[in-house]
Protein backbone atom coordinates (compact mmCIF):
# COMPACT_ATOMS: atom_id res chain seq x y z
CA UNK A 1 0.00 0.00 0.00
CA UNK A 2 1.77 3.23 -1.22
CA UNK A 3 0.13 5.50 1.95
CA UNK A 4 1.74 3.20 4.11
CA UNK A 5 5.34 3.54 2.54
CA UNK A 6 4.36 7.13 2.46
CA UNK A 7 3.68 7.57 5.59
CA UNK A 8 7.19 5.78 6.59
CA UNK A 9 8.90 7.95 4.18
CA UNK A 10 7.13 10.78 6.19
CA UNK A 11 8.28 9.84 9.66
CA UNK A 12 11.85 9.37 8.22
CA UNK A 13 12.28 12.61 6.52
CA UNK A 14 10.55 14.44 10.11
CA UNK A 15 13.50 12.84 11.95
CA UNK A 16 15.83 13.75 9.25
CA UNK A 17 15.00 17.59 10.01
CA UNK A 18 16.03 17.20 13.48
CA UNK A 19 19.09 14.94 13.29
CA UNK A 20 20.85 16.19 10.68
CA UNK A 21 21.19 19.64 12.27
CA UNK A 22 22.64 18.20 15.28
CA UNK A 23 25.18 16.31 14.26
CA UNK A 24 27.79 18.69 12.52
CA UNK A 25 27.92 20.69 16.23
CA UNK A 26 28.82 17.16 17.48
CA UNK A 27 31.62 16.67 15.00
CA UNK A 28 33.36 19.63 15.31
CA UNK A 29 33.69 19.38 19.12
CA UNK A 30 30.77 22.16 19.66
CA UNK A 31 28.36 20.35 21.47
CA UNK A 32 29.29 17.43 23.43
CA UNK A 33 28.05 14.38 21.81
CA UNK A 34 25.41 13.05 24.94
CA UNK A 35 23.49 16.66 24.54
CA UNK A 36 20.50 15.78 23.65
CA UNK A 37 17.28 16.26 25.27
CA UNK A 38 16.71 13.19 27.25
CA UNK A 39 16.26 14.91 30.56
CA UNK A 40 18.52 17.78 30.42
CA UNK A 41 17.17 21.30 29.11
CA UNK A 42 16.83 21.60 25.67
CA UNK A 43 19.28 24.17 23.83
CA UNK A 44 18.11 23.20 20.66
CA UNK A 45 16.43 25.67 18.26
CA UNK A 46 12.77 25.84 18.64
CA UNK A 47 12.27 24.51 15.16
CA UNK A 48 14.38 21.11 16.14
CA UNK A 49 12.36 20.55 19.14
CA UNK A 50 9.04 20.85 17.48
CA UNK A 51 10.20 18.42 14.45
CA UNK A 52 11.64 15.64 16.75
CA UNK A 53 7.67 16.04 18.29
CA UNK A 54 6.22 15.77 15.06
CA UNK A 55 8.54 12.77 14.45
CA UNK A 56 7.77 11.59 17.34
CA UNK A 57 4.03 12.14 17.07
CA UNK A 58 4.33 10.05 13.56
CA UNK A 59 6.67 7.19 15.35
CA UNK A 60 3.47 6.57 17.32
CA UNK A 61 0.75 6.05 14.67
CA UNK A 62 2.82 4.36 11.76
CA UNK A 63 2.47 1.00 13.49
CA UNK A 64 -1.28 1.03 14.50
CA UNK A 65 -1.81 2.37 10.85
CA UNK A 66 0.55 -0.05 9.60
CA UNK A 67 -1.12 -2.79 11.30
CA UNK A 68 -4.27 -1.82 9.72
CA UNK A 69 -3.42 -1.82 6.24
CA UNK A 70 -1.41 -5.18 6.51
CA UNK A 71 -4.54 -7.08 8.23
CA UNK A 72 -6.56 -5.66 5.17
CA UNK A 73 -4.26 -6.95 2.70
CA UNK A 74 -3.70 -10.54 4.81
CA UNK A 75 -7.42 -10.63 5.14
CA UNK A 76 -8.04 -10.22 1.43
CA UNK A 77 -10.11 -6.86 1.80
CA UNK A 78 -8.02 -3.99 0.62
CA UNK A 79 -11.15 -2.13 -0.14
CA UNK A 80 -11.79 -1.15 3.02
CA UNK A 81 -9.31 0.55 3.39
CA UNK A 82 -8.05 1.68 -0.34
CA UNK A 83 -10.52 5.03 0.06
CA UNK A 84 -9.49 6.00 3.51
CA UNK A 85 -5.43 5.36 3.35
CA UNK A 86 -4.30 8.31 1.58
CA UNK A 87 -6.43 10.78 3.82
CA UNK A 88 -5.04 9.38 6.84
CA UNK A 89 -1.18 10.27 4.60
CA UNK A 90 -2.85 13.39 4.42
CA UNK A 91 -3.83 14.22 7.83
CA UNK A 92 -0.69 13.28 9.52
CA UNK A 93 1.29 15.37 6.73
CA UNK A 94 -0.92 18.37 7.52
CA UNK A 95 -0.64 17.54 11.33
CA UNK A 96 3.52 17.30 11.07
CA UNK A 97 3.48 20.76 8.90
CA UNK A 98 1.63 23.06 11.58
CA UNK A 99 3.71 21.06 14.23
CA UNK A 100 7.10 22.53 12.47
CA UNK A 101 5.14 25.90 12.16
CA UNK A 102 4.31 27.24 15.43
CA UNK A 103 2.56 26.35 18.97
CA UNK A 104 -0.44 29.05 18.84
CA UNK A 105 -3.28 27.86 20.46
CA UNK A 106 -5.13 27.65 16.80
CA UNK A 107 -1.83 25.94 15.38
CA UNK A 108 -2.27 23.34 18.14
CA UNK A 109 -6.28 23.25 17.76
CA UNK A 110 -5.49 22.63 13.83
CA UNK A 111 -3.03 19.94 14.66
CA UNK A 112 -5.34 18.15 17.32
CA UNK A 113 -8.14 18.57 14.40
CA UNK A 114 -5.84 16.53 12.01
CA UNK A 115 -4.79 13.89 14.75
CA UNK A 116 -8.36 13.35 15.83
CA UNK A 117 -9.38 13.24 11.58
CA UNK A 118 -6.52 10.40 11.32
CA UNK A 119 -8.00 8.26 14.54
CA UNK A 120 -11.41 8.59 13.17
CA UNK A 121 -9.80 7.15 9.50
CA UNK A 122 -8.07 4.33 10.99
CA UNK A 123 -11.40 3.07 13.53
CA UNK A 124 -13.81 3.42 10.43
CA UNK A 125 -10.92 1.23 8.65
CA UNK A 126 -11.31 -1.60 11.22
CA UNK A 127 -14.80 -1.19 11.30
CA UNK A 128 -14.96 -2.04 8.03
CA UNK A 129 -12.73 -4.97 8.65
CA UNK A 130 -14.58 -6.62 11.25
CA UNK A 131 -17.79 -5.01 11.19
Amino acid sequence: MVAVLLFAAWTLLLAMIYVVPRVPPVMLFKKPADSWTRGKPNTDPAILVRAQHAHLNAVENLPVFAAIVAMAMLMNRADAVDPLAAYVLYARVGQSLVHLTGTSFIQVLLRATFYFAQVLLMAWMIWQLVG
